[in-house]
């Protein structure tokens, strides 16, 4: 905490909480208006959260490496010569004349992913002279953002259910707190949620824009740069909401039933082709290869840096063999562990027993919409919004569940999955009951 602190943070408050009460009218109706300033001050609790955590009980992390050990570097050579700023800026972590002074002093220099994050805090200390809590509260504007546009996604479809909606995309805890701050993890999440708004718009509204567009391809850019395998997650489960929406809307059910194998197969090339696309430039993440990434990247974090901030949160789903068979035979456990563990006993510490007690929820969520639908959960599956939703969140559960080995790393790795989970839960939810009651649920898919 700094005196610039406690000058620029309260000033920036103002202006955001002027500029969120003059723009919302533009993005909000007389429904969904009452979400909009609760979830812009949540993110920003959970951003300034984050940074007491991060000092006070880690006494450090990636977001001070981010900042303090990162942008403040870059802007402090702005200051002094604002072509010098720009110029290390853009030098991706790249060593040239004049570089070695300034490389040295940030600790995540090499990381060009990680630099991507130190690059827009600077961006962002520009405008709040460096101040940690204030740029950390753009970055939580930024995930307001995102997460709205998520919400309003799934809104269009389902808006009956905007209660639940809003619960799911903005007021989850552990997305409130590890999505909003000075961390990679709020990037990816926010820009995720902008690119299932633009791929909603554009594939299933059929209702393309250059706006529209231009937000799909800056998100893909985006988390391609940061985290490749939320997009390989995302662009599987996106290509079966594309066909199963279209097939969706066949009716002669002999026609149906003769398109969907040939929706499904294209789903598979398709999305092979474009996962391949993905990852052509960093051979890791390629299908032959990504088994050994996955026991390499889970060994790193739950021995290696990883385990620096864990307090022994350490777990085990059997051995990796880094063969693609021997990390498909432990996706069931992977799943379970990103979903639902840490289980209570497990908790060492406060934030693990939050994160144990988020877990039962989402557990006892699961089980009571399970029974609730019984036998015609498979009808309901069948939606393209809920397969959308079902498909993306279990193959990024198994992925960072497989892949991370400690409970600390898992509870901010895991927080994308969790609004598209329980979003599909309320829909589950709700065609159960509206069965049950004999109505129809409103729904524009």
């Amino acid at each position: 905490m700094e005196l610039r602190d406690l000058v620029v943070t309260p000033l920036l408050l103002v202006i955001i909480g002027i500029s969120a009460i003059i723009v919302r009218p533009l993005f909000t109706d007389e429904v969904n208006r009452k979400y909009f300033l609760p979830a812009l001050w949540a993110k920003v609790i959970g951003a300034l959260a984050l940074g007491f955590i991060y000092q006070f009980y880690y006494s450090g992390g990636d977001t001070f490496a981010y900042h303090t050990h990162g942008s403040r570097v870059l802007w402090e050579a702005f200051t002094d010569s604002p072509f010098e700023g720009i110029r290390i800026a853009f030098s991706n972590g790249k060593y040239g004349p004049g570089l070695w002074e300034s490389a040295e002093q940030i600790w995540l220099w090499r990381d060009p992913k990680s630099f991507i994050i130190i690059r827009l805090a600077f961006f962002l200390d520009i405008l709040t002279f460096s101040t940690y809590s204030a740029t950390a509260i753009l970055f939580s504007v930024i995930a307001f953002i995102g997460g709205w546009m998520l919400f309003l996604t799934f809104y269009r479809m389902y808006p009956t259910m905007h209660q639940w909606l809003a619960i799911s995309c903005l007021f989850i805890p552990s997305i409130v707190f590890w999505g909003s701050g000075i961390l990679k993890d709020t990037i990816t999440l926010a820009f995720l949620g902008m690119g299932t708004f633009a791929f909603y718009t554009i594939f299933v509204q059929k209702r393309f824009s250059i706006f529209s567009g231009m937000l799909l391809i800056i998100s893909f850019v985006v988390i391609f740069s940061i985290k490749k395998y939320i997009l390989i997650s995302f662009f599987a489960a996106a290509m079966i909401w594309f066909f199963s929406n279209d097939v969706g809307k066949v009716k002669n059910p002999t026609l149906r039933f003769m398109v969907l194998p040939v929706a499904i197969s294209l789903c598979f090339i398709l999305g092979y082709f474009a996962i391949n696309k993905v990852v052509e430039d960093d051979p890791r993440y390629a299908l032959d290869k990504i088994a050994t990434t996955a026991k390499v990247t889970a060994n790193d974090i739950r021995y290696g840096w990883g385990a620096r901030f864990g307090d022994g949160s350490g777990y085990t789903l059997g051995e990796l063999d880094g063969t693609l068979s021997g990390m498909v035979q432990l996706a069931p456990q992977a799943i379970n562990v990103s979903l639902f563990r840490p289980y209570i006993w497990e908790a060492k510490n406060a934030l693990m027993l939050l994160t144990s007690l988020e877990g039962l929820i989402t557990f006892l969520l699961t089980c009571y919409v399970l029974l609730l639908a019984r036998l015609k959960i498979i009808e309901y599956i069948k939606k393209p919004a809920i397969l959308f939703c079902l498909v993306f969140s279990l193959i990024f559960a198994f992925g960072v569940g497989v892949s991370t080995f400690n409970f600390g790393t898992l509870a901010r790795y895991k927080i994308p999955l969790l609004p598209y989970y329980f979003a599909m839960l309320g829909m589950l939810y709700y065609y159960s009951k509206s069965d049950k009651k004999s109505d129809s649920v409103d729904v524009t898919e």
